[in-house]
C-alpha cells in the first residue's frame, strides 16, 4: 500500500478553509492525505530540507527549492489589498538606522519590503531581526525594536496594541506593478509525476469551491485551529485571502510571480528562476 501523501499548511484560517474538505474526506476520490500544521516559516524550512510532499510555502522561498517541488496552479494565497504592513509606534517614524522585526528572510513579505525599502529607506537600516509574526507587534509596541513588518491577520489587530501604519507593502506594490500580490504558494514533490500533480491540483480546487458553496461546513475545522482568533476577523481573514487566485492562479497570477521574482533576482535577493520553472 502506498505512503499516504504528506501535507503541511498553517492553522490560518485561509489555510484550514482551503483544505478542510480534501482533508475531511469530502473530495469525491481523493486521496486521504497525512497533515500536519506549521507555520510557514517552519514550511519553508521543510521544502529546503526536502521533506513533505506538499507544502504552504513563501513565494520568497520558491527559488530554493523549485528543483525539487512543483508550483502548484490553485490553494495559495495572491490578492489585492493584502500586503504586509509596516508598523511603529509612532506615525511617520524614520526607519533609517533603525532596527525592524521581519517574520523570514525567506518570505515574501520580506521581499516586498526590500524592494519597498531600496526606494523608501535609501539610508539603510541599522538592523533586521527574525521574530516570529506573532512576536513582532508585542515588540514594536515595546520598544524593542523600532518597527515591525506583519502578516497575516495582524492587518486587522494592530491597533490594539497601539501602533501605526508607515507603509503597506501591498499597496507600494500593486500602485508600482498593477499586478495581485503573492504571498503563499502551494507546492508538491516532481517527483509525484506530471499526472499524480495534476490531480492534486484538482483535488485543491475542488476542495476550494466545496468551502465556497457551503462555509458553514468548515467553520468549526477553521475555529479550531485560528489560535483564540475572533471569529470576525477569521472571516475578514477568509475572505481577504481566499479568492479567484486560490481556485487558478490565471495569467495575472503567474504575471505577479514572475515581476516579483525577477524583481527580487536583480537586487540580488534571490538566485534567478527561469520562467519554465514555475510550471510541471
Amino acid at each position: 500500500m502506498a505512503e499516504p501523501l504528506r501535507i503541511a499548511y498553517s492553522p490560518c484560517p485561509n489555510d484550514t478553509f482551503v483544505f478542510h474538505a480534501w482533508t475531511h474526506g469530502l473530495v469525491p476520490g481523493a486521496e486521504a492525505p497525512e497533515v500536519e500544521f506549521a507555520d510557514i516559516d517552519i514550511t519553508n524550512g521543510l521544502a529546503e530540507r526536502g521533506e513533505g510532499d506538499l507544502l504552504k510555502i513563501s513565494y520568497g522561498q520558491l527559488p530554493w527549492v523549485l528543483d525539487e517541488y512543483a508550483l502548484l496552479p490553485c490553494g495559495g494565497a495572491l490578492g489585492r489589498g493584502c500586503g504586509p504592513l509596516v508598523l511603529a509606534r509612532e506615525p511617520g517614524t524614520d526607519l533609517t538606522g533603525g532596527t525592524v522585526a521581519v517574520p523570514s528572510e525567506r518570505s515574501t513579505a520580506y521581499l516586498l519590503f526590500r524592494l519597498w525599502a531600496a526606494k523608501a529607506v535609501p539610508g539603510g537600516f541599522g538592523k533586521i531581526v527574525v521574530l516570529p509574526f506573532h512576536e513582532i507587534m508585542p515588540a514594536v509596541r515595546d520598544g524593542r525594536v523600532d518597527a515591525g513588518l506583519v502578516i497575516h491577520e495582524a492587518r486587522f489587530t494592530y491597533r490594539q496594541y497601539g501602533l501605526h501604519q508607515l507603509a503597506d507593502m501591498g499597496e507600494a506594490w500593486e500602485q508600482d506593478t498593477g499586478l495581485p500580490i503573492p504571498l503563499g504558494a502551494i507546492v508538491a514533490r516532481r517527483s509525484l509525476g506530471a499526472e499524480r500533480l495534476q490531480q492534486i491540483a484538482e483535488t485543491i480546487r475542488s476542495s476550494v469551491r466545496m468551502a465556497w458553496d457551503d462555509p458553514a461546513a468548515s467553520r468549526p475545522y477553521v475555529l479550531a485551529h485560528a489560535q483564540e482568533m475572533d471569529p470576525a476577523v477569521a472571516d475578514q481573514h477568509i475572505d481577504l485571502y481566499v479568492n479567484e487566485y486560490t481556485a487558478d492562479l490565471g495569467e495575472a497570477g503567474y504575471a505577479a510571480v514572475r515581476a516579483l521574482l525577477t524583481r527580487a533576482a536583480e537586487e540580488g535577493l534571490v538566485p534567478p528562476v527561469a520562467p519554465a520553472a514555475l510550471t510541471f
